[in-house]
């Protein structure tokens, strides 16, 4: 074949820009094509295939990104009564950074985890209820709570709970750089173990629920596994505390296999209802665990 040899001219090509490329995956758009030369035609499958891998390579990208809220908090979506929520990351994607939302599995276990902002007198009936039901929890507390309340901190360490990291200040935490990020951190773990007399168990919880990816990054580096949250209410508006009736109502409906649970230690309603939670989760099915068994594999 002649290579020279006259053909047909082109009417038009339409290509999609390159920022469709990677929201769609498609590459381009033919439309009444008639080429002017064989070569004309190579050139168009040429492009194509490069275009194509520059298309698949931006995909991954995009489909991994962890997302935030608008306002950088954790979120969660609750669409089925018994199952986990939607979030705002996958398990797969927090397991990059050791951190957690709740274990992936089907068997019916809970992790419960308390955040502790200050102490007004109910964590004593939260710490009898988990005792009398041999459950381990986790208390992710703050500077303020360990200098007010030493002997709460101490009983919760010897009954074999997890003393947590929640930072010394309660700041947001999402967009610190490297130097600030470990302050935080480091300042609390230097209180804990003046006050207990050993290092602070590497579990962090963004205060506020805020993060962003570095923060999550950061806190892998300093060696901690971040903790979020599958089943929470709203249970820390002191002026405005849940009956027991409309905690019972969340909690149960909400609850899930595998879920980590939130709770604030500053809930009249949950040390009021704790024992008779327990209880009900129990004749629900469900056991309890430390987040020392976590599964390795997730991560």
């Amino acid at each position: 074949m002649v290579w020279g040899m006259k053909c047909f001219q082109v009417q038009y090509i339409y290509i999609k820009s390159q920022k469709d490329w990677a929201q769609s995956g498609r590459v381009f758009v033919l439309k009444k094509v008639k080429v002017t030369s064989c070569l004309i035609v190579l050139g168009i499958f040429a492009a194509s295939f490069f275009l194509g891998r520059f298309a698949a390579q931006m995909m991954p990208a995009a489909v991994s990104k962890i997302q935030t809220s608008s306002d950088g908090n954790w979120g969660l979506s609750f669409q089925e009564e018994g199952q986990p929520p939607a979030a705002n990351a996958t398990y797969e994607e927090l397991a990059k950074y050791n951190a957690y939302y709740a274990e992936n599995t089907k068997e019916k276990v809970l992790y419960l985890t308390f955040d502790c902002g200050f102490e007004n007198g109910n964590t004593p009936a939260i710490l009898d209820a988990l005792k009398k039901h041999n459950v381990k929890a986790a208390f992710f507390v703050v500077g303020n709570y360990l200098s007010t309340s030493p002997d709460l901190v101490k009983r919760m360490v010897e009954e074999g709970h997890i003393v947590g990291n929640h930072s010394y200040h309660h700041p947001d935490m999402s967009k610190m750089g490297k130097e600030e990020f470990t302050k935080e951190m480091g300042e609390l773990e230097t209180l804990y173990e003046q006050t207990v007399g050993a290092p602070m168990a590497k579990y962090y919880r963004p205060p506020q629920g805020k993060y962003s990816e570095s923060s999550l990054q950061m806190a892998k580096d300093l060696g901690y596994k971040t903790i979020f949250w599958s089943l929470a209410y709203v249970d820390w508006n002191q002026d405005s505390q849940p009956t027991h009736e409309e905690a019972f109502d969340k909690l149960l409906k909400r609850v899930h296999p595998g879920a980590i649970v939130l709770l604030h230690n500053t809930s009249k309603t949950n040390g009021e209802i704790l024992d008779e939670l327990l209880t009900k989760w129990e004749g629900m099915g469900y056991t309890f665990k430390s987040l020392d068994e976590l599964p390795k594999e997730d991560l």
